[in-house]
């Protein structure tokens, strides 16, 4: 692999976790994700999509609400799989090919509700062998939607440095960087309470997120240890709430006579201390999950088949109460080819202890309240059959039908309204809390895409999804997502591209803390339940490359103008215009 190569590898990963923040602010767990992809080109600059900043102010990560959720693993040796982001929002790449002779970019693009975008990507060859790479991303909105009493205002800031190189058995990359986010809990319940300005005088509504972080990993050749990944996250609000996270992932792979021998392994520490908004203690939980997978491995021309065990051991701390339990989990995957080429038949069972965290969870839904409980989901088996191939050399599918159970499984859940004199901005039936239940979901899944040559891609994907709760409801999960996005070249020069979306009913609930008062009022034994409205989002672009650096584009999003609601109560932007430019270029 060239240096050049590398290069834009490194790029694309880092505007995935840096600039690709930028392109999604309101990141909502709803929205449809296809399945996982691998990167194995080299990065082509792109317009990154600010763009969602769909209304809903302060948002979670960057979004552009369409932006369908991947996961990236970068396959070429050795910044390839040594180098694991997170899940994230795929950042949009133009096409032209001459794009991939530039190692840095800088854009900037702005429009109405006063939305900010800047990115900047710089890189650097040491030597023959080694690089470092530099990043920053910011997006902000100083918001406006109509008739609120709370500011609406976001903003989404994160850089950090990457150093990686090669040498002849192996390779590596170290990241190490920062986030920066506030958020505002602006979502009153208007509908059920009437708010003035006078009720919440002197409530600073604002909540400020912060984050610093090491991740990297090794890779090596010719060896059973292939390699290992980690990652180490210092998070903090401004509520007093403090988590540190580690993870580390070794994995050991030999040849055996019969098949392939893989054992990966995992550690997995998540410590969350919260500040407690009365007394001024500390509420502490903690969690080691330590966990092995080893897998045999089966393969032909036409099959491949994978037999294999996942156990955990968890050592977790709750409420000041001890728990050790040990999990055994199912880890069964085949696959065949019925037509070489063009149709392959799939099918697994497999589970695993999915450790959360109070900094996942802000991520998610960045108007949770810093008190929740929290506990990693038992995915006790997740059992699925599906067909994917091509009809020809350019329309390619995949459907999938799966049933998995999940205990404990974090839903999101409304907070109750409090009649609180201390005027705790986040108790005014504004904020989320989690709520645990036991969830058997059965999903079907399909994905149909279109690409023809290189300047035209269509893609289609939805799905269906029924729950089976102990919960009343299974809370803030949709039963419908679906989604289209369109991409096409009409020359060397212009470019466009739309994306559509659309995410089902939810259920929430709305709760009154009625204690010290008389009458009737909503409790959690008999809570009144708000159905949360549908909707749809349409997001267009329109580019024009002048020259081979410079890249001029225009986005418009929320093109329906809908002030729906993500989450219930914090309505979103109505449609964003949005305009700016990239440069592209070496030193």
């Amino acid at each position: 692999m060239n240096n050049k190569n590398l290069y834009t590898i490194i790029s694309a990963v880092t505007l995935v976790c840096g600039a690709g923040f930028a392109q999604d602010k309101n990141t909502d767990p709803n929205k449809l994700g296809t399945e996982v992809v691998n990167v194995v080109r080299a990065y082509d600059a792109t317009i990154s999509d600010a763009f969602k900043v769909r209304a809903t102010a302060n948002n979670d990560d960057e979004s552009v609400g369409n932006k369908k959720p991947v996961i990236y693993t970068i396959s070429s040796f050795p910044v390839a799989s040594t180098f694991v982001p997170e899940k994230g929002k795929a950042a949009e790449v133009e096409k032209g090919s001459k794009l991939k002779s530039f190692n840095n970019y800088a854009l900037f693009s702005a429009g109405n509700y006063t939305n900010i975008n800047g990115e900047l990507f710089l890189s650097h060859k040491l030597n023959q062998k080694s690089f470092l790479a530099g990043y920053a991303s910011h997006f902000s909105s100083q918001g406006g939607i109509k008739d609120l009493i709370l500011d609406d205002s976001f903003s989404n800031t994160k850089g950090g440095l990457v150093y990686g190189g090669q040498l002849d058995n192996f390779g590596w990359t170290v990241e190490a960087g920062g986030r920066y986010q506030l958020s505002n809990y602006y979502g009153l319940p208007t509908k059920h309470i009437d708010f003035d300005k006078s009720d919440v005088n002197g409530v600073s509504e604002s909540q400020h997120y912060k984050n610093v972080f090491l991740n990297g990993g090794v890779e090596f050749r010719n060896s059973p240890f292939t390699g290992l990944d980690f990652r180490y996250d210092y998070f903090w609000d401004d509520f007093g709430t403090v988590e540190n996270r580690f993870k580390i992932r070794p994995n050991v792979k030999t040849a055996l006579e019969f098949g392939e021998l893989n054992v990966g392994l995992v550690v997995d520490y998540v410590g969350t201390t919260y500040k407690n908004a009365f007394t001024g203690l500390k509420d502490k939980y903690n969690h080691l999950n330590i966990g092995a997978k080893p897998t045999l491995t089966f393969r032909d021309d036409n099959y491949s088949i994978e037999v294999g065990v996942s156990t955990f051991y968890n050592n977790g701390e709750v409420a000041g109460k001890t728990q050790n339990r040990f999990y055994v989990y199912p880890n069964v995957k085949a696959s065949y080819d019925l037509v070489p080429g063009l149709l392959i038949t799939y099918a697994g069972i497999e589970g695993g202890l999915e450790q959360n965290s109070f900094q996942q969870f802000s991520e998610e839904n960045p108007f949770i309240s810093p008190n929740v409980l929290i506990t990693p989901t038992d995915k006790k088996y997740d059992l699925f059959v599906g067909l994917k191939g091509k009809l020809d050399n350019n329309i390619s599918y995949n459907v999938k039908g799966s049933y998995k159970r999940e205990k404990d499984k974090a839903m999101f859940l409304h907070n109750e309204y409090t009649v609180n004199p201390s005027r705790i901005p986040y108790m005014f039936g504004n904020s989320f809390g989690v709520v645990y239940g036991d969830v058997k979901t059965f999903n079907l899944f399909g994905e149909l895409r279109f690409d023809f040559e290189e300047n035209v891609s269509i893609g289609l994907h939805g799905e269906y999804n029924s729950y089976n709760t102990n919960t009343q409801e299974a809370w803030n999960l949709p039963s419908v997502k679906a989604g289209a996005d369109f991409r096409f070249d009409f020359t060397e020069q212009w470019f466009a591209g739309m994306d559509i979306f659309y995410v089902g009913k939810r259920k929430d609930v709305f709760v009154i803390d009625s204690k010290g008062l008389i009458g009737d009022y909503n409790t959690w034994e008999d809570p009144t339940v708000v159905n949360v409205k549908d909707y749809v989002d349409l997001n267009m672009k329109v580019g024009y490359r002048p020259t081979k650096n410079w890249t001029v584009f225009v986005k418009a999003n929320n093109m329906f103008n809908q002030k729906y609601n993500q989450w219930d109560n914090f309505r979103t932007q109505g449609i964003q215009v949005m305009g700016g430019a990239m440069y592209k270029f070496d030193f």
